[in-house]
């Protein structure tokens, strides 16, 4: 006989928490009651604590853990860690979700360890499969999946459990669109079948607004911002323009809806160098002719006979459905794959006596010609500070400590990390993460800057500063930006062109309309 599982009531009474090491508390004076089989969205500023909050709810936060806890926080009227199998978290970064190596495995996993008989198990992981769109055999590697396909499965993981209370930390961030409608969905049929406890996180609330009933906005200074009916808190007049200068991404409103703004006062001394002697506007820096690409050097090729040319000062947005090569295409321009075939050179204003084949550059060589955001800021940290992070680039390509430091405190300033330098940068928020990823490659002026979901995890404010920047370096440095993203509004921000991937091929390369970041979207 299949088990299934109570909705669970969540209760906060002015409940905080401070993470180990931090001065200022993450979450501070929250007071809500859910009841049981309620949806709610959970908004707020980039760094307000919703993800502290879904960690706590989860059980994985507690005095033990080393932070501090102020207040109360329940699940049915106990402690979350007295309540673990209760709720089931995805989490914001899949891979660090993902921990066996075959797919039907990994969605298995939680529902073995909750005791669930055999025969159900493989059931639930079949629908659960089939819930999120994820259309791989059973025993498909989990290492060889796309980022979008990993959020699925870890998504389908947490729904093979049938928990009472389901958390979901920016769920659809790195999806195409489709992606993101199938997984909504997904979501919608479990909850109508289970009537677990919804509680989700978005920045762009359009897709969720009908599901839910409610919507809690957490204030980054501590409190609840807003706490009602979707219609009442995203539309009310009362409540609208507050959201707004939080930077909550508002149905009907662009990124330059009101309340939003450029912060400006660091960018009247310009620490970046200027563009490398003899380049002019347009000089081709890149080309790829017939490239195959592979992820790894004796793989199948995912997408082939690519031709592309990478101009100096211009932008190139790189969409397409998940799995489609989209990243490792990136990767391969970048110099960190070898081209399964065809060709990739650099011209000799980006080699500068470096060699033709990007892929063979040292790392002190690729910093200042081409800069590389991956997909998970995690995999590109190494150092125990934001400072030491921001500092690593331009050290290493030669900058004296004043440049140094000129540079650590423009891009903090403009990336609102300057009151985070000295934390460790893995313990940051998601959106944290990925603006301090985008900012160490910035912070090294490379004449070409590959990014794979520069604006996963950022409100309304922080997406336009990292608009502004993009465009700053593009305009004015002659930097080169392309841009892996399902994001339409960011590529036509920053204009120029979009190629798009599907079917191991290059579908076409259309040009895109660029307009003022902050116009409307």
């Amino acid at each position: 006989m299949q088990r299934r599982t109570s909705p669970v009531a969540v209760s906060a009474h002015n409940w905080g928490w401070r993470h180990a090491g931090r001065k200022k508390p993450a979450v501070a004076g929250a007071d809500f009651e859910i009841r049981p089989g309620e949806r709610v969205l959970l908004l707020g500023a980039s760094g307000a604590g919703k993800s502290t909050l879904l960690h706590a709810l989860a059980g994985v936060l507690g005095e033990d853990t080393g932070g501090t806890e102020t207040g109360s926080l329940t699940l049915d009227g106990v402690h979350p860690q007295a309540a673990r199998g209760r709720a089931g978290l995805l989490l914001q970064d899949p891979d660090t979700q993902i921990v066996l190596s075959r797919v039907g495995d990994e969605v298995a996993f939680g529902a073995e360890n909750l005791g669930i008989a055999r025969e159900e198990i493989w059931e639930r992981v079949q629908a659960a499969l089939d819930d999120v769109g994820l259309a791989v055999p059973l025993n498909h590697s989990t290492a060889a999946l796309s980022g979008g396909q990993k959020q699925r499965l870890a998504l389908a993981s947490i729904l093979a459990m049938q928990p009472g209370l389901l958390l979901l930390d920016e769920p659809t961030a790195n999806l195409d669109p489709d992606g993101v409608l199938e997984i909504r969905d997904a979501v919608a049929r479990v909850l109508d079948r289970t009537a677990a406890t919804l509680i989700v996180v978005e920045h762009r609330v359009a897709a969720w607004a009908d599901l839910v009933e409610r919507v809690i906005v957490l204030d980054a200074g501590g409190g609840i911002l807003a706490d009602g009916p979707p219609q009442e808190v995203l539309s009310g007049a009362g409540t609208r323009s507050r959201l707004a200068e939080a930077g909550v991404w508002l149905p009907g409103a662009g990124p330059g809806g009101a309340g939003t703004s450029f912060t400006r006062a660091a960018a009247a001394r310009d620490p970046f160098p200027p563009a490398p002697a003899g380049q002019s506007a347009g000089a081709e820096l890149l080309v790829a002719r017939s490239l195959d690409v592979a992820r790894n050097s004796k793989g199948q090729a995912v997408l082939e006979g690519v031709d592309l040319s990478l101009q100096a000062g211009t932008a190139l947005g790189i969409t397409g459905p998940n799995g489609a090569g989209k990243s490792t295409l990136a990767l391969t321009l970048g110099g960190l794959l070898r081209p399964r075939g065809g060709e990739l050179a650099a011209a000799p204003e980006l080699a500068r006596g470096a060699g033709s084949s990007p892929c063979k550059w040292k790392s002190a060589q690729l910093v200042t010609r081409i800069g590389t955001v991956f997909q998970e800021p995690e995999h590109q940290f190494l150092t125990g500070s934001v400072h030491d992070e921001l500092a690593f680039g331009p050290r290493r390509a030669g900058h004296s400590e004043a440049e140094v430091e000129a540079v650590v405190g423009r891009l903090a300033e403009r990336l609102r990390l300057q009151s985070l330098q000295q934390v460790n940068p893995f313990t940051l928020s998601g959106g944290e993460k990925r603006r301090l990823s985008v900012a160490t490659m910035l912070a090294t002026a490379p004449d070409i800057l590959l990014l794979d979901e520069p604006t996963f995890g950022q409100d309304a404010n922080t997406w336009r500063e990292l608009v502004s920047l993009l465009t700053e370096q593009r305009d004015a440095h002659g930097c080169t930006v392309v841009s892996v993203t399902h994001d339409s509004e960011f590529t036509a921000a920053l204009g120029g062109r979009t190629l798009r991937v599907a079917g191991g091929r290059v579908e076409e390369l259309l040009p895109v309309h660029g307009r003022t970041p902050g116009g409307a979207a």
